[in-house]
């Protein structure tokens, strides 16, 4: 009887920017890696969004204990939510445009420094978070940044260029809506709960955000005059936007969000719209195993 596999890996063919015949290289490398290191790897291409949690369910029921995403951070995303409080552990290839996840865990950015990584690490313990039924384990938001991430959606192309293309475009119409937080009214630009400490790309929206603490970082962007605005781009990418006057946050376990409208929001830069007005956020300590 032939032995049964021990490690899954999980690629997502739309990912990043590699060609198919670069992935395929990848997928050897992987496979002739694992083997040495005593490992039966299986591979499977996810077809459909949804489809990395469909495959990394099922290979838990089966008792595999590693899983590897190949993908951006919607991939990585779908395969960790299938973890969460079990003993299969998560190791992630970055090959997506932003990568949050795996440059907050300091995760090689190449991606067979990444393969070796995640076959040999050993599992650490972090957090993710949760809005209504939605896991994040960056960032969730509201406000500008779930409007740029729905019509980011929408674009052909992925990539740096054209999120920093939609995102301009977006900021001259943009007009924030008021917000109550905890109870409270806010109207602020941007309304972001991080669980790592950057959206992707380097760009640090929670400085000191600590992925394994328990808490998640409530950070509230005020509105901002048009001269602030390169000095604020520059702090966000400097890890320094903790010291804009127009920036605040805190530690907090849950929040609770309600709007005037259904709640727009993106978790992890993938956009989602809530059917009701109202919703939770909420940290889940402890609750994914990540190869390190």
């Amino acid at each position: 009887m032939a032995a049964s596999p021990d490690l899954l890996v999980i690629v997502n063919p739309l990912s990043g920017t590699l060609s198919p015949e670069q992935k395929d290289l990848l997928i050897d490398f992987l496979v002739l890696q694992a083997k040495e290191v005593g490992y039966l790897p299986e591979v499977i291409i996810t077809k459909y969004p949804g489809h990395a949690t469909e495959l990394a369910t099922d290979a838990i029921q089966r008792g595999i204990r590693r899983i590897i995403a190949i993908g951006g951070d919607g991939t990585v995303n779908e395969t960790a939510q299938a973890l969460r409080h079990t003993a299969t552990a998560l190791g992630i290839v970055p090959i997506g445009s932003g990568n949050g996840l795996a440059r907050h865990l300091g995760i090689p950015l190449v991606p067979k420094e990444a393969i070796l990584k995640a076959l040999n690490g050993r599992p650490v313990v972090i957090d993710s978070g949760e809005v209504e039924t939605h896991p994040f384990f960056c960032t969730a938001g509201f406000g500008f940044e779930a409007v740029v991430a729905h019509q980011f959606a929408l674009q052909p192309v992925r990539g740096l260029t054209t999120y920093a293309r939609t995102a301009y475009q977006q900021f001259w119409q943009y007009k924030p809506e008021p917000l109550l937080v905890n109870g409270q009214e806010k109207t602020l630009f941007s309304l972001t709960f991080a669980n790592a400490a950057q959206f992707g790309n380097n760009a640090w929206i929670a400085p000191k955000a600590n992925i394994a603490d328990g808490l998640l970082d409530q950070c509230e962007l005020q509105s901002f005059p048009l001269q602030a605005l390169v000095v604020l781009s520059w702090q966000l990418f400097n890890r320094t936007l903790d010291q804009s006057v127009y920036y605040r946050s805190e530690p907090v376990r849950t929040a609770t969000i309600q709007g005037k409208n259904p709640l727009l929001l993106h978790a992890d830069g993938e956009p989602i719209t809530l059917l009701s007005d109202t919703c939770q956020v909420r940290i889940l300590p402890g609750s994914l195993l990540v190869l390190l």
